[in-house]
């Protein structure tokens, strides 16, 4: 079977772009790679991109000619020209793996949904932004041989909001890289040395946008820091990742809540040095409002780290016992968690352990093998 991939949104931009879902797109087609070189599949698998990446074996790159990272550009290569194009290779199945198919594609088509954020949280997104995304993504859905949801909460949405068929979705889970392990405490003290980081630091990370709830974090830090004790006053709040959208409220509540001394933002986080970032925090915080999956939680479990994170399904799915979860909108529990987890060894070490166990379930190579089951299916119930 020839199988074609849209994967336009793997980026190698050092910006909210090269993450979230771009990581996605990499990892998975890294793991496709692996399974035909392996012999584990005779699919031929060709990936659409804009740049040619590395570390991408087994797979075949096709580089499109023209510069495609401007949305607009991309949106219409794939409704116009990808189709075209999926003709001349006699694709047998593309998919999409963020959210969007190509409508007249001639032939069955696979879309990996990663959340309906744009249809529960609208008012968190750009106007334009949150249009494009709603009605690509439910035509993508209607026109779809099959769905994949990377979590049962993204399966749930589908169902609820858009009537998608639950026999008609089959919900993969993403997987977490073994580069994502604890860290030798060298590479963790270079890390600071090279950032300036102090010795203890509270990490978040992601992209700063509304949906990430990073005000009421920051709130819950001034509240920790003003009853905390002295012993703890030099933890730092880390904010890592690139801005997105609507971020000019996270520092204006910084400079409110008197926190610029104790606030840091480094900006976006190359991806070889993220399992250091990881592992040299005392714990990692992660308050959003709603998530489609949650992959900073399973990587930071990875790295042997105690995770705080918001109590919304897609997250317990993620962390299941191995975190503690706190009401996306609790202010007061999440600043009581994060003075449990400083102040009490004995819990740090146990969620450590916990969460070693927990991220061990998650594979990309199983993302993969996964996914090729329903290409097979929709191949076989067009057929």
């Amino acid at each position: 079977m020839k199988i074609a991939i849209d994967a336009q949104l793997l980026s190698n931009a050092e910006s909210y772009r090269g993450a979230g879902v771009s990581n996605y797109s990499r990892e998975l087609l890294r793991a496709l790679g692996e399974l035909v070189r392996a012999g584990a599949t005779p699919h031929d698998i060709t990936a659409y991109v804009h740049a040619r990446q590395p570390g991408l074996d087994g797979i075949e790159q096709a580089v499109t000619a023209l510069r495609l990272e401007r949305p607009a550009a991309r949106i219409a290569w794939e409704q116009s020209a990808l189709p075209v194009h999926l003709r001349q290779r006699g694709a047998d199945l593309v998919h999409g793996l963020v959210n969007v198919l190509p409508l007249a594609a001639p032939c069955p088509g696979v879309v990996t949904v990663h959340d309906l954020s744009f249809v529960r949280t609208p008012e968190k997104l750009p106007p334009l932004k949150r249009a494009y995304h709603t009605a690509l993504c439910r035509a993508s859905v209607a026109r779809a041989a099959h769905v994949i949801a990377v979590s049962h909460q993204t399966a749930s949405d589908l169902q609820q909001y858009w009537a998608t068929p639950a026999g008609r979705i089959t919900v993969v889970h993403n997987g977490v890289s073994p580069r994502f392990t604890p860290q030798p405490a060298e590479r963790i003290a270079a890390l600071r040395r090279q950032n300036d980081l102090p010795e203890r630091y509270l990490l978040y990370l992601g992209t700063l946008e509304p949906r990430k709830n990073l005000d009421l974090l920051l709130r819950a830090y001034a509240r920790w820091a003003q009853a905390g004790s002295a012993a703890d006053s030099d933890v730092a709040l880390v904010l890592a990742g690139a801005k997105g959208w609507y971020y000019d409220e996270i520092f204006r509540t910084v400079t409110a809540l008197g926190l610029a001394g104790r606030v840091i933002f480094p900006g976006f986080v190359p991806a070889a040095d993220l399992p250091a970032w990881y592992a040299g925090a005392e714990a990692f915080v992660y308050p959003s409002l709603f998530e489609g999956f949650g992959l900073p939680v399973l990587e930071a479990m990875a790295c042997g780290v105690p995770v705080i994170c918001s109590r919304v399904p897609s997250l317990l799915e993620v962390a299941s016992d191995a975190a503690i979860t706190v009401a996306p909108d609790d202010e007061a529990g999440f600043a009581h968690a994060l003075r449990l987890v400083l102040e009490q060894p004995r819990l740090r070490s146990a969620l450590r352990k916990r969460g070693l166990v927990q991220a061990a379930r998650f594979s990309w190579r199983r993302s993969a093998e996964q996914t090729l089951a329903v290409y097979e299916a929709a191949a076989a119930r067009r057929r």
